[in-house]
């Protein structure tokens, strides 16, 4: 039988914290990056996010790096749905969605009225 220990969370971040900055670096970069080095920087991030303990000082991280939240943000997507993203980007982003489909339903109108009441 085959057992496998899963071992206790790392509660030491520093590795986190230098590749989330990293990236961060690599999101604002003026100077073209890389694919396979961006990819592999998001890669070794995502490991150490399976790893790491939960709580105050990983929150405070990913509240200091906002491309390392977002990639912890979809990784966990499945369990808490966009739980880091500031409330008001999303509340404004539905508003702004509705208010286009209204605006679209509006102008759609009233050209299926001039087809059929325009002939005749």
């Amino acid at each position: 039988m085959n057992t496998t220990d899963n071992p206790s969370p790392k509660t030491d971040l520093a590795v986190t914290h230098v590749l989330a900055q990293l990236l961060e670096k690599l999101e604002h970069s003026a100077v073209p990056v890389g694919a396979e080095q961006y990819r592999s920087v998001v890669e070794h991030l995502v490991h150490e996010f399976e790893d790491v303990e939960q709580g105050a000082e990983l929150g405070r991280l990913l509240d200091a790096y906002p491309a390392a939240a977002e990639v912890y943000e979809n990784l966990n997507y499945q369990y808490a749905g966009l739980c880091r993203s500031a409330l008001d980007a999303s509340l404004a982003a539905e508003t702004s969605a509705r208010e286009a489909i209204a605006r679209a339903m509006r102008r759609a109108e009233p050209n299926s009225k001039d087809k059929t009441h325009g002939e005749g």
